[in-house]
């Protein structure tokens, strides 16, 4: 391992550690089945800590602090889960971005197709509007369908699409939320959203609102450059980005583009 990886290496890892602590656990208790019965991640899967293990994890639907305010079924561990193609693009990613003094945090990686069946069932219950006031101030709850937010398949659940930003060296963890805390708007002034250590991308992480969109010509100044620092770097690892999502990518080459996965997300699901 280069010098440089290896020092930033040791800087990285306690925080990632102290990252795990505040994503904090489960709010209720998680309905997949017995572990001998769940199925398994082909051999071409790996946790993204394998790999590289400098890159930092807050793995958001593991915790009850995402737009349906509940931990989300299928995440059993606070774990990023990617093909190994992707795996390794990231940490080709992260070397170069360590050299300048940052590095790549991911919110979610491979997502379980009963997550996403989850968060339809969510978006079907106009009843359910407690995190409103964070992700979706300005988006009425019947529109999330018709205007892309759920769909009933993700390319996360094809094992090679992640979300993530840039955080500056040192991290710092972000604190974990406090289930009924006050909510504030996810496109607001970064100084007003939910604290988090990323550089500052405009809006937050899961923000639906056209302000997210990775070219929306009202993100500026260092906003903007901030999100093409992501983008630059991702594509020149072979990344594409979803315009509507600054946080959103997917590897080109991607193993599996037409297979949908539901193995849950655990040390236990990987065969290596």
């Amino acid at each position: 391992m280069p010098k440089l990886t290896a020092l930033l290496r040791a800087l990285v890892l306690p925080l990632v550690t102290l990252v795990a602590v505040a994503a904090g656990g489960p709010a209720q208790a998680r309905t997949d089945r017995p572990a001998h019965q769940e199925p398994k991640a082909p051999p071409q899967f790996v946790a993204l800590r394998n790999v590289d293990p400098t890159i930092i994890q807050e793995m958001r639907y593991y915790t009850p602090h995402n737009f349906t305010g509940a931990p989300i079924t299928g995440y059993q561990a606070p774990m990023c889960i990617l093909t190994r193609a992707a795996a390794e693009g990231l940490h080709r990613a992260q070397v170069r971005l360590l050299r300048n003094g940052y590095s790549l945090k991911v919110y979610d990686c491979y997502r379980p197709q009963r997550a996403v069946d989850t968060f339809v069932s969510w978006a079907e219950d106009l009843d359910d509007t407690t995190m409103k006031a964070e992700f979706y101030p300005q988006v009425d709850k019947t529109r999330l369908f018709a205007d892309g937010y759920i769909a009933a398949k993700s390319g996360h659940s094809r094992g090679s699409t992640m979300d993530l930003t840039i955080v500056p060296l040192p991290a710092r963890p972000t604190r974990p939320y406090r289930p009924g805390e006050p909510l504030t708007p996810c496109y607001g002034p970064k100084d007003q959203r939910f604290p988090d250590n990323s550089l500052d991308m405009g809006t937050g992480f899961d923000c639906f609102d056209t302000l997210a969109h990775t070219l929306d010509p009202r993100i500026q100044g260092v906003q903007h450059a901030n999100r093409m620092l992501l983008k630059n770097a991702m594509e020149a690892q072979g990344f594409t980005n979803l315009p509507e999502e600054w946080w959103h990518y997917t590897l080109n080459a991607e193993p599996f583009p037409d297979t949908y996965f539901d193995f849950p997300i655990d040390r236990g699901s990987l065969t290596r």
